[in-house]
C-alpha cells in the first residue's frame, strides 16, 4: 500500500536530524580524474557548507538542500585531466570487436564434433554477424547513500542489492574495522544489477561524510551523473556460420563472440584459467546456468575477449540477453535459408531437449502459430534457458509505413517449481518492459572517451502506449528451482526481430530498432 500511495521511503527520501545534502560530479571521461577546482567561486552561494574532493576522480558540494548543492556544483569551475581514453569512440570499439571475430585467441565455451572441418567441407553455408550495444541500468532512483561518520563509528543508509558489499565498501572508505560500521538497507527504486557489486556511491558518501564529521550527509547523483558513470551492459559482436545439407538439416554451427568480460572487471576470482564462463550463458551443452537446447553434431561456441576501457557490469539478464538474440535470430535465418518453417526447423534440433521444446510448443500453440494471423500481423519465436529456467516467447507485430507495433507477446516459463503464480506473471510482464525498452531504444554510445547519452531525452524507454499485451504460461515441470525475474528478458528482442523479418523481409542484426528504417 505504501508504494501505491507514495508514502514508501526510498533512499532518496531519507531524512535524518541535522542532515546535509551533497551533489557530486566525477570526471566524465573514462580513466580521467580531477586536475583542479575553484571552491572559492561557489563558497558564498546560498546554503553551501563546503566543497570537497571526494577522491581523485570527483568533487562534491555539500549544502543544506540538494538543489542548492546541485546549483553550486553547476557553477563550480573544474578542470579535468581527461586521461588516456580521449580517442575512444563507438567506432573504435566496434573495430576492436570486429578484429576479434577473426582472431585466433578464443576461449571455448561449448564444443562437439569438428565444426571447423564440417563447415570447410560443406557445400552450403549461411553466415551472419550481429551486434549488441552498451546499455545503462537507468534505474528510476539514481544512485544515492546517506552516511554519518565519526572517528569511532560509521553508519550508512543505502538502497542496495548487496548489504555485505555495501558494508565492506563503507568500512574501507571510513578506514574503520567492519565491527565499527553499520549499513541500514533502504528500499531501492530499481537495481537491475547496478546496486549489487558496484558500491562506488557508498564509498563516495562515506568519503564526503568524513570531511563533515558528526553530521549525516545524503549524497544523491543527478540523472546525468547516473548515465555517465554506469556499470554498463557490455558490448559484444557475434559471427555465426552454419552449414545445411541437401535436406535443409543443420550439420555444423560456429558461433564466435567478440567482446567484453564482466567477470574480468568485476569478479576476477570467478575467471577460469583466463576464461569468463558467464559469457556463455545459455550456450553451454550442460549445466544449470543454461543449455543451448539444440543438438548440433558439429558445434563450436567461443569467445575472443576484447575489453574496451568502458566499465561493464551485471545488467538484468546479463549475457543471456545478447546470446538469445544471436542464436534465435540466426536459427530463423537458417530456417529461411533451408525453406523450412522456423518452428519446424527448431523442432528437429530439439528432440533431445524436451523442456526447451515444451515451452516453445506452448507459446506456438497459444499464439496460433499454425493458423493464419490477422491481416498485416506477423509472428516470431524465440527460446532459451537461463538462470535455471526454460523460457520461450512468441510475438505478433505489424509494420505500417515503417512504424512498428507490437500487438501481443506470449511467454512460457518452466522454473521447475512455482510458489506464487501471480508473482511469476508480474515478473514476466515486467521483464518484457525492460527487454523491449532495450530492443527498441536502448543504446549508449561513446565519443571522445565518454558516454554521449546523459538523460532520458537521449536514452529513451518504452512508453505505456507501446507496451504489448503479455500472456504468461507457467509450466512447472518440477525437480528444480529456477528464476523468473531475468530469463524472459532475453526472448523479448529475438521474438520481435523474427516477427519483423516475417513482416518486412528485413533482418535486423544490430540494436536498437530506432536506428533502422523498417519501411
Amino acid at each position: 500500500a505504501d508504494k501505491l500511495n507514495g508514502s514508501q521511503v526510498y533512499g532518496v527520501d531519507l531524512k535524518l536530524p541535522n542532515m546535509l545534502n551533497a551533489a557530486i560530479r566525477a570526471c566524465p571521461y573514462f580513466g580521467g580524474k580531477v586536475e583542479s577546482f575553484d571552491a572559492a567561486a561557489v563558497a558564498g552561494m546560498p546554503g553551501v557548507r563546503t566543497v570537497v574532493q571526494v577522491d581523485e576522480t570527483a568533487v562534491a558540494v555539500v549544502a543544506d538542500t540538494w538543489w542548492r548543492a546541485k546549483t553550486a556544483l553547476d557553477a563550480l569551475p573544474v578542470v579535468w585531466d581527461e586521461g588516456p581514453n580521449r580517442q575512444v569512440t563507438s567506432a573504435s570499439i566496434a573495430a576492436m570487436l570486429e578484429e576479434g571475430l577473426a582472431a585466433n585467441d578464443a576461449f571455448i565455451g561449448a564444443e562437439q564434433g569438428d565444426a571447423g572441418a564440417a563447415l570447410s567441407a560443406a557445400g552450403r553455408t549461411v553466415t551472419a554477424t550481429y551486434a549488441y550495444p552498451y546499455q545503462n541500468h537507468a534505474t528510476m532512483e539514481p544512485m544515492n547513500a546517506t552516511a554519518l561518520y565519526t572517528p569511532e563509528r560509521c553508519e550508512v543508509w543505502v538502497p542496495t542489492q548487496n548489504g555485505e558489499a555495501s558494508l565492506a565498501a563503507a568500512a574501507e572508505a571510513a578506514g574503520l574495522p567492519v565491527q565499527q560500521c553499520e549499513v541500514h538497507k533502504i528500499h531501492l527504486g530499481g537495481g537491475f544489477g547496478r546496486r549489487g557489486n558496484f558500491q562506488d556511491y557508498v564509498r563516495q558518501a562515506v568519503s564526503i561524510a568524513k570531511q563533515v564529521p558528526g553530521t549525516p550527509v545524503k549524497l544523491m547523483w543527478s540523472r546525468e551523473e547516473d548515465m555517465l558513470h554506469g556499470a554498463y551492459h557490455p558490448t559484444t559482436r557475434c559471427r555465426l556460420t552454419g552449414s545445411l545439407d541437401a535436406d535443409g538439416n543443420l550439420t555444423a554451427l560456429h558461433m564466435r563472440i567478440s567482446g567484453q568480460s564482466i567477470l574480468a572487471a568485476v569478479r576476477p576470482e570467478g575467471m577460469q584459467n583466463g576464461m569468463d564462463p558467464v559469457v556463455f550463458q545459455g550456450l553451454v551443452l550442460a549445466g544449470t546456468e543454461g543449455t543451448l537446447g539444440y543438438t548440433v553434431d558439429n558445434l563450436l561456441v567461443d569467445h575472443a575477449m576484447r575489453n574496451p576501457p568502458i566499465p561493464p557490469g551485471f545488467w538484468r539478464g546479463v549475457n543471456l540477453n545478447q546470446n538469445a538474440l544471436y542464436v534465435e535470430c540466426f536459427m530463423d535465418e537458417l530456417a529461411h535459408a533451408a525453406g523450412v518453417d522456423p518452428l519446424a526447423f527448431r523442432r528437429k534440433l530439439m528432440a533431445k531437449h524436451p523442456k526447451h521444446l515444451a515451452v516453445l510448443e506452448a507459446v506456438a500453440e497459444r499464439i496460433g502459430w499454425d493458423t493464419p494471423a490477422a491481416a498485416g500481423v506477423h509472428r516470431g519465436l524465440a527460446q532459451i534457458m537461463g538462470f535455471g529456467s526454460f523460457v520461450a516467447a512468441a510475438a505478433e507485430v505489424s509494420v505500417t509505413d515503417g512504424q512498428l507495433r507490437i500487438h501481443r507477446i506470449v511467454a512460457a516459463t518452466d522454473p521447475g517449481h512455482v510458489v506464487n503464480p501471480a508473482q511469476v506473471e508480474r515478473q514476466v510482464e515486467g521483464s518484457f518492459v525492460y527487454g523491449l525498452s532495450a530492443c527498441i531504444y536502448g543504446e549508449c554510445t561513446v565519443n571522445g572517451g565518454r558516454m554521449e547519452q546523459e538523460n532520458f531525452d537521449s536514452y529513451e524507454v518504452l512508453r505505456m502506449a507501446e507496451m504489448p499485451e503479455v500472456e504468461t504460461i507457467i509450466l512447472p515441470s518440477g525437480g528444480f528451482w529456477g528464476g523468473v525475474g531475468e530469463p524472459t528478458i532475453a526472448v523479448a528482442a529475438p521474438a520481435v526481430l523474427n516477427a519483423i523479418f516475417a513482416a518486412t523481409g528485413k533482418r535486423i542484426r544490430t540494436l536498437p530498432l530506432k536506428n533502422h528504417d523498417l519501411a
